[in-house]
């Protein structure tokens, strides 16, 4: 069966993490139907995700510091918002050494179930011609920046917030996954691609047009 198509939801340019082209699961689990899922981190015209001194490899940054906080974040496909949840706060960035002693309270952020991980977060219900009803969620955006609500009709590159910090994540950037149901401990991943398809890490690939 054919992966999921989905539109850029970024504009400007951005590089994979956590991407199933590279490894499955991508982000080392099985669990929240998060083995097929990208992770899209903007970057600036340097090709960083942000400006890389001491500071970063020394300590928390302020998410501020980065070219994809507050950027655009487009909904992908068309459909129906399902849910729509918003007031997780963006916390510091941890790259360098700070990304150590952070990784070490993953669990207790997976302890705290789904929105602990996935932090800010819209989904939505699109129609798949293979599949049928897909579940289609857009991860760790900025805290009072979503613009739809739970049961709105949204076109492919319709504004749905901004990017941020919220949840599990080191820096900036957006976890996108397709998933069968809304019960994200029993759902199972979707496979998809985006329009430059699966990309893998180390590629600088454009969102998006203008």
């Amino acid at each position: 069966m054919p992966p999921l198509r989905l539109a850029h939801p970024l504009r400007g340019r951005w590089t994979p993490r956590n991407s199933p082209a590279d490894r499955v699961p991508s982000h080392g689990t099985e669990r929240f139907a998060t083995a097929l899922a990208l992770d899209l981190v903007p970057v600036g015209a340097d090709s960083r995700t942000g400006p890389f001194d001491a500071g970063a490899l020394l300590g928390p940054e302020p998410p501020e510091r980065f070219p994809g906080f507050g950027q655009d974040v487009l909904a992908p496909c068309e459909g129906r918002v399902v849910k729509a949840h918003d007031g997780e706060v963006d916390h510091a960035a941890h790259r360098g050494l700070a990304s150590i002693g952070y990784a070490l309270t993953q669990g207790r952020r997976a302890a705290e179930g789904w929105n602990g991980l996935a932090g800010n977060h819209v989904v939505i219900a699109t129609e798949d011609p293979h599949r049928g009803r897909v579940f289609v969620a857009l991860c760790h955006l900025r805290r009072g920046s979503i613009r739809v609500r739970t049961g709105e009709t949204v076109r492919t590159g319709d504004v749905l917030a901004s990017c941020g910090n919220s949840g599990n994540s080191m820096e900036p950037h957006l976890h996108l996954q397709a998933m069968e149901g809304l019960d994200i401990e029993r759902t199972v991943p979707v496979p998809f691609v985006l329009p430059c398809g699966m990309p893998g890490r180390g590629e600088i690939l454009e969102g998006a047009p203008d």
